[in-house]
């Protein structure tokens, strides 16, 4: 497995096939050739429709980042507007094309390419601005988390508690739900979604733009809700965000999303391979999940330390690799710096191999944002992710499958991995109800996950991965049913196995795996702001009725 392909997943944001949308179609406009302008005043990029035979083709075809998936539509429609969007909708409808769309392209799944024939793509809609009329920051789809970062930062000193991939689309990192190393201080991205541009269908095949807001009065309001952790491909194409802190006062922007800390104060501690047994294994992982059940209370004092641990599989040879706990916590905290050091203190005590952690790393807040993110534009690899989140530690059995699969060198192994994010804090303060997202009671999230190389079908490394999950969960029929020590799995970390039986024995659908007691309201929405199923996908909320 090459670097980059290890270095796209911390941050957990998977963009899913389905976003964009808005408001003001304008046909006169399209009809005559006139500019049309996005919603800072810039002209727009496009329309460009890019078919089999045109050299571009060859270039959209690959711009992704999970390369176990090639995309080849009839075309690729590429929109810089809203009104653009409608209009390729309104186009395929009619023609009775099979739509999907993407923003980043960062899909665990084959959810932009599998049958698709128009591909509409985001990636020119990438504005960020403040909005003054609706008093919000408006992020578009195609906008990468990393020049959302920037913007917000240096333009008003703000930020979004998002993912740490900064070459993730906002299109399905938010309608995921969105997290990252702020979410245990500000919460989930969504949690600061004002309002959302759709483009939807209609029953009688007539396309528009709709905004939907936070507004409970707003007529709008459930499509509002369905894209607070209802996954991209569902509803409709978002193609536009507003951004902004419900408890926000006035009109000042400086003031209307989280600020970042000035500071922060980055270290790693580090555990060889080597010397690493089974019971220090368990210890480890005992401690990291004891941990973050003592310390994950919104309030904490340790709500600003954000970290993983990374479990890469052994490599064969004298240097067998490690154990990496990469962590962050604000500079500005009092006790910052021994806060740190006790954390991993604590997840190292009677663990050996003995601990090793370099010199701490003071960075201003952006400047760690650019070096630590795990999430350039250039990504690629071939692999294959399952996510579940943990609501207590993993227990001495959990850890024995890990060990037993990630702890001997082989062939396939060494390119596996487990990885635990940190999670909870004030993630955990929100109703479960108030959005989508309705898993508010975790302290972790957890992924398994497995790559290969180029040339490799891949074949043994997904038996590895799917393998080492069902025996992780196997008390709960190879998934991670909700309910006990599970809150289920995260829609933006999408895997289709938890809708075969082959890989999830439980008896528990998919859709209360991702989305709980919440999708019921989602199916729903679907019917009324999708009642043709013209955005779907291998794991799309079903109509009523559906499964």
């Amino acid at each position: 497995m090459g670097e980059v392909t290890r270095r796209g997943f911390l941050g957990g944001t998977a963009a899913l096939g389905g976003t964009a949308a808005a408001a003001g179609f304008a046909p006169a406009a399209l009809a005559s050739g006139t500019a049309l302008t996005s919603g800072a005043g810039a002209p727009a990029f496009g329309p460009v429709v890019v078919r089999p035979g045109d050299p571009r083709y060859e270039d959209l075809a690959v711009r992704r980042t999970n390369q176990r998936f090639r995309h080849e539509p009839d075309y690729f429609h590429l929109a810089g507007s809203t009104e653009q969007v409608v209009a390729a909708v309104t186009e395929a409808v009619r023609a009775n094309r099979r739509v999907t769309v993407r923003s980043g392209g960062h899909c665990y799944e084959n959810f932009i390419g599998d049958g698709a024939q128009v591909v509409i793509d985001l990636c020119e809609m990438s504005e960020v601005y403040f909005d003054e009329k609706r008093g919000a920051f408006a992020i578009e789809a195609g906008a990468t988390l990393m020049q959302a970062y920037r913007e917000l930062y240096l333009g008003w000193g703000v930020t979004i508690p998002g993912g740490q991939c900064g070459g993730v689309a906002a299109g399905g990192h938010i309608a995921g739900g969105g997290y990252g190393p702020l979410s245990r201080r500000h919460g989930l991205t969504v949690d600061h979604l004002e309002a959302v541009e759709v483009v939807v269908v209609d029953k009688s095949g007539r396309v528009r733009a709709v905004v939907a807001s936070r507004n409970p009065a707003d007529p709008n309001h459930d499509l509002w809700w369905a894209h607070t952790g209802g996954g991209g491909g569902n509803f409709g194409i978002v193609t536009r965000y507003w951004m902004r802190d419900p408890a926000a006062k006035g009109d000042d922007p400086s003031k209307l999303l989280p600020r970042p800390p000035a500071t922060v104060l980055s270290g790693v501690a580090i555990w060889s391979w080597n010397g690493m047994t089974r019971e220090s294994f368990r210890r480890l992982l005992r401690n990291h999940g004891e941990w973050h059940a003592r310390n994950s209370a919104p309030g904490s004092p340790y709500a600003s330390l954000w970290g993983s641990l990374l479990i890469p599989g052994r490599q064969p040879g004298a240097d067998p690799g490690g154990i990496i706990m990469p962590t962050q916590i604000d500079a500005g905290v009092p006790g910052a710096e021994q806060l740190l050091r006790d954390h991993f203190a604590a997840v190292a005590e009677g663990v050996t191999p003995e601990v090793f952690v370099p010199p701490l790393q003071r960075d201003p807040w952006f400047q760690a944002v650019r070096t630590l993110s795990l999430g350039a534009e250039s990504e690629s690899g071939r692999y294959k992710g399952k996510s579940a989140y943990l609501r207590e530690p993993l227990t001495d059995e959990q850890a024995d499958v890990a060990f037993d699969a990630l702890g001997t060198a082989g062939e396939v192994s060494r390119t596996g991995m487990l990885w635990l994010l940190s999670y909870g804090g004030q993630v955990n303060a929100v109703r479960p109800a108030a959005t989508a997202t309705v898993e508010r009671g975790s302290m972790l999230k957890m992924l398994h996950l497995a790559t290969w190389e180029p040339g490799q079908d891949g074949a043994a490394q997904l038996a590895w991965v799917r393998e080492l999950h069902r025996k992780t969960f196997e008390a709960t029929g190879g998934a991670p049913v909700p309910g006990g020590a599970c809150g289920g799995a995260y829609i933006n970390y999408p895997d289709v196995d938890h809708a075969d039986p082959e890989w999830n024995t439980s008896g528990v659908p998919w859709s209360t795996i991702y989305y709980g007691a919440g999708y019921a309201r989602l199916q729903r929405v679907k019917a009324r702001w999708d009642p043709r199923d013209v955005f779907r996908h291998a794991l799309s909320v079903r109509p009523p009725g559906g499964s």
